[in-house]
């Protein structure tokens, strides 16, 4: 799709909570390609609008598609000699603002590729998430959405520590004990955004106690979502159970984070 207008560019980026840096032309002296206020906006992949094109352009979308990959939250201003340092035939000189626009996006750990994993991976694959799908067994990830990263490791609990800051586990494997052992591993971490547990309210009721006999602490079981899913969307079947599990995280994401 061709954009003409940036705000419009914006607002398309933010539904899709995708990051992206606005480059506004502040000023300029002498002869330059595009006059003050002209914008360009660039994401990871995409680039809309113009500044003008050539090696300011381009050498524009490197620096902000770096400032993406670090995180930068700080606006930034540079003046370009269009002439002597990117010998371009205008020679003017052009001051350009660089302000990051970071939408986060939930990194999802998903653990176990059963029946309702399988389902359930379809549809958050379809979400603004990054997605990393969990199972000792290599053999059950017969289909794998494309952007979904797969993880085949001999402990599971090895994904729990290298999970960044801030990020959400859903535990369905097929396996009870390793249920409690990953949802033990991610409560004592206290900085995930989200954890939650398939099972029975049995299954929670045990887990709880079991939890808090081995000292985790009564706010982070507060936060343990079990039995996992926005409780009003009923059924047993996989695709029902997923849809409700992905509507819970979808509330969680759009909440502010405090």
């Amino acid at each position: 799709m061709i954009y003409h207008d940036w705000i419009g560019v914006l607002h398309q980026l933010r539904e899709k909570r995708q990051s992206c840096v606005l480059i506004t032309v502040l000023s300029e002296q002498g002869s330059v390609p595009r006059d003050s206020g002209s914008k360009m906006v660039v994401s990871q992949q995409e680039t809309w609008l113009t500044i003008g094109g050539g090696h300011l352009e381009f050498q524009c979308i490197a620096q902000a598609r770096a400032m993406l990959e670090s995180g930068t939250r700080a606006p930034h201003t540079e003046t370009f000699s269009l002439g002597a340092r990117l010998g371009q035939c205008c020679g003017g000189r052009t001051t350009l603002l660089f302000e990051p626009l970071l939408q986060a996006q939930p990194e999802i750990w998903l653990f176990g590729a059963g029946h309702v994993g399988q389902a359930l991976v379809t549809l958050l694959a379809t979400l603004p998430c990054h997605i990393n799908w969990v199972d000792s067994r290599a053999a059950q990830f017969c289909h794998v959405p494309p952007g979904v990263v797969t993880h085949q490791p001999e402990d599971p609990l090895d994904c729990v520590a290298q999970a960044p800051a801030g990020s959400y586990f859903i535990i369905m494997t097929h396996d009870h004990p390793l249920d409690f052992a990953l949802c033990e591993a991610v409560l004592r971490r206290d900085d995930f955004r989200y954890a939650g547990v398939i099972g029975s309210d049995t299954k929670n009721q045990r887990f709880r106690y079991r939890l808090s006999g081995k000292g985790v602490e009564s706010d982070r079981l507060a936060r343990l979502r079990c039995p996992i899913g926005l409780p009003d969307v009923k059924g047993k079947l996989p695709a029902e159970i997923a849809v409700a599990i992905a509507g819970e995280i979808i509330s969680v994401y759009q909440q502010p984070i405090a």
